[in-house]
């Protein structure tokens, strides 16, 4: 008598493809695991097991992950082939795009979900002199948090000076390396406290970028501390052989603070102590909650 044919193992190649399918989706939203935890209320623990292949997991979180992944249930269990072929392609479509139109998917993919996308990220802007670099150091060393200076990872990527960059790739090449270390910080990074160049605002791809991927806040100040603090810094730059320097700053805060303000949160630094604007600052992250919107493993 011939021995009947073994049964495929119809729950284990259902769970492989829950794991495969779960994986490629979250890749293709570009949301970080903690993320996606925080959005479908299932551990990050959880997660990791069932993108593994290694965990069972109930209709009704099965139904949260879905949901929060912009997907109906049917789309991770199908035995259909069409989903993973859609996702996959979309994924190589995504990784080949500029930050600028990566930024444009991601909003349309998640457009209920803005704030999961900025994880633990905070971005100071404003011009120079309102304090980014100096309460940004002081409020990451408070927070245990990375701090990192934009034109540095600028340098960085050029592998010159900025001062080489602008006098051989002009403004259009500087914004262009401004806009992928934007991307390469969000890759990078899940938390940390970033400082960006003031003309960044002025740059309306990189600046959306930005307010996407990162809870921003304005340090502001007048006109006349701006100029003090970047000449306490031993920087002339402003000062040096411009009578009408001051005319020129008032005229940047002018034109420009329309595009700060929209900021998620704003800090005044002005006639205020270092530490006063530092205990600002964090009362700031605090109450916006820029660091407990998504769940820590």
């Amino acid at each position: 008598m011939t021995s009947p044919k073994p049964i495929p193992d119809a729950s284990v190649a259902m769970i492989e493809r829950l794991a495969t399918r779960v994986r490629a989706a979250r890749t293709a939203l570009g949301m970080p695991r903690r993320a996606l935890s925080d959005l479908s209320g299932v551990s990050p623990r959880y997660l990791a097991q069932i993108e593994a292949g290694e965990g069972n997991i109930s209709v009704i979180l099965l139904d949260r992950v879905a949901t929060a992944l912009n997907l109906r249930i049917e789309d991770l269990l199908s035995e259909g082939g069409s989903a993973d072929g859609d996702v996959a392609r979309v994924a190589r479509l995504y990784q080949s795009a500029s930050p600028a139109v990566q930024g444009r998917v991601r909003a349309l993919l998640a457009p209920e979900n803005p704030t999961a996308l900025r994880a633990h990220r905070i971005c100071l802007i404003g011009l120079r002199g309102a304090g980014k670099s100096t309460l940004g150091r002081m409020a990451a060393d408070k927070l245990k948090l990375p701090f990192v200076e934009l034109n540095d990872e600028i340098e960085a990527r050029a592998g010159m000076p900025l001062s080489e960059v602008m006098a051989l790739y002009g403004q259009d090449g500087y914004r262009a390396f401004e806009a992928e270390a934007i991307a390469q910080v969000v890759a990078e990074y899940d938390k940390l406290i970033l400082a960006v160049a003031g003309g960044i605002v002025a740059e309306a791809a990189t600046y959306d970028q930005v307010l996407e991927r990162f809870h921003t806040v304005w340090l502001r100040t007048s006109p006349g501390e701006h100029m003090e603090r970047v000449r306490a810094q031993g920087d002339l730059r402003p000062m040096e052989g411009n009578p009408a320097a001051m005319d020129q700053l008032k005229s940047y805060l002018t034109t420009r603070t329309p595009l700060y303000e929209r900021a998620h949160a704003q800090v005044d630094t002005a006639s205020r102590t270092v530490q006063t604007s530092l205990n600002d600052l964090l009362a700031t992250i605090a109450k916006n909650r820029f660091l407990g919107h998504v769940g820590v493993e």
